[in-house]
């Protein structure tokens, strides 16, 4: 009984709001215009004349500043309508047919208002097409619903089908209505629109409906999750591949969106993702340098008409730097040349300790004894006359006495350093 209440209260509204008593100039005749009716559900408008119309237009107006016009259809019985489909009526709507009638203009004004306590109509309304073929919906009850409240949904597909309603409810904790499963939908096109609207009922008060502007299906569509992923690693980097889920609409593969978020292992951090477009075969590479630290990586997409993200993948870790396998041939190998070489170094610290190896390798060179180098008197010029030398003093024998010495250190040269330079003359 409350459901029959609320219907009728939103058909009966409209029929009674049509009205032709907005104030006409002068110049402007009694309107012909009768039966002027809404279909808020169909959002079509529909009148009939009483006399012949040369010209005529139809209007809507819904706020905050939408307005339509469109030429009028004619129809059975000289009956004439316009069809709004984009239009929202939920929020209150202005309609008017205007024209001349026997060389007089005229108007024909309807003012339509969404009956039920403000604040009563549901909020927060989506739907997503999922698994190529299933449609959802949900909502939630308006902040001033009564607590009784329950809410039918409504749709209709834009190929000429009937209206349908919900065929299967979704309840909260309380019972109420807060969303609605279709079920299999038919076969895709790529035109394909629904159109919905969500009235409600309750003894308690009138609930105002909600209506939506066509909802197009290439945009409702949420992919299921990118499948088969894998990460390998090719010695430089590692190779993230995934396949392309299965898509309602037959769309190229360049259509697909994704987004690869490289984040840090065991922890809420992550790094900005990274987009990608989809391909026959996916694959996205990160240098091994990038993901050291214990990272891992997972991948969401959508189509790009639509906006709605698929859930996230699984998420798989990096695997380490993969060390190089070594045969038992090689370790022997290794060993045994570690072993040679500490022998030989073993033999060799001894040979160096027993004999002194370093001199009889590096024989030190003699030098002269520095305490002698300043005994040493200068050479005594030689006077030659002619070819014969001219008689002096005999030269003394110098004995000279020489020892070992230290080889010297390799590095840079000493500088020379000399006595106190003489004092300089007095004058």
């Amino acid at each position: 009984m409350a459901f029959l209440l609320g219907l009728a209260s939103l058909l009966v509204v409209p029929l009674s709001s049509a009205r032709c008593a907005d104030p006409l100039p002068a110049e402007e005749n009694e309107s012909p215009v009768i039966n002027l009716k809404l279909d808020p559900w169909k959002k079509l408008l529909t009148w009939s004349y009483q006399t012949n119309v040369t010209e005529q237009e139809c209007q809507i107006d819904t706020p905050p500043s939408s307005s339509t016009r469109q030429i009028p259809e004619p129809g059975d019985q000289d009956e004439y309508s316009c069809h709004f489909p984009n239009a929202v009526l939920h929020r209150g709507a202005n309609l008017t047919v205007h024209g001349t009638a026997d060389g007089a203009a005229f108007r024909c004004a309807l003012h339509f208002h969404n009956a039920g306590r403000e604040g009563s109509g549901a909020v927060n309304f989506s739907c997503v097409i999922y698994n190529v073929q299933l449609l959802n919906c949900s909502w939630a009850p308006g902040p001033a619903a009564p607590a009784d409240v329950q809410y039918q949904l409504h749709c209709w597909a834009c190929r000429g089908e009937e209206e349908i309603e919900c065929p299967h409810y979704m309840l909260d904790g309380a019972g109420t209505r807060v969303g609605c499963h279709f079920g299999a939908l038919p076969e895709p096109q790529l035109t394909d629109k629904y159109i919905f609207l969500l009235n409600g009922t309750s003894p308690e008060a009138g609930v105002r409906f909600v209506d939506f502007p066509p909802f197009r299906a290439i945009q409702m569509e949420k992919l299921n999750p990118p499948a088969n992923l894998t990460v390998d690693y090719n010695g430089s980097h590692h190779i993230v591949q995934w396949d392309n889920p299965e898509m309602r609409f037959d769309l190229p593969r360049s259509s697909l969106c994704y987004e690869v978020d490289v984040q840090v292992a065991g922890t809420s951090s992550q790094e900005d993702p990274v987009s990608q477009y989809g391909q026959e075969k996916n694959v996205y590479l990160v240098p091994y340098a990038a993901v050291r630290g214990g990272r891992s990586v997972r991948l969401r997409g959508r189509t790009l008409p639509s906006a709605v993200w698929s859930e996230w993948s699984t998420t798989l870790p990096f695997a380490g730097h993969p060390e190089p396998e070594v045969s038992g041939t090689a370790v022997a190998l290794v060993g045994l040349l570690v072993g040679a070489v500490v022998l030989l170094v073993s033999i060799l610290t001894f040979l160096c300790t027993r004999w002194p190896l370093r001199r009889t390798l590096f024989p030190p060179v003699p030098q002269v004894k520095p305490e002698l180098v300043g005994s040493l008197a200068p050479s005594p010029k030689i006077l030659w006359a002619g070819d014969h030398q001219l008689p002096s003093s005999p030269d003394p024998e110098d004995i000279v006495a020489v020892e070992e010495m230290l080889p010297c250190v390799s590095g840079p040269a000493a500088p020379a350093t000399l006595g106190p330079s003489p004092a300089p003359p007095k004058l």
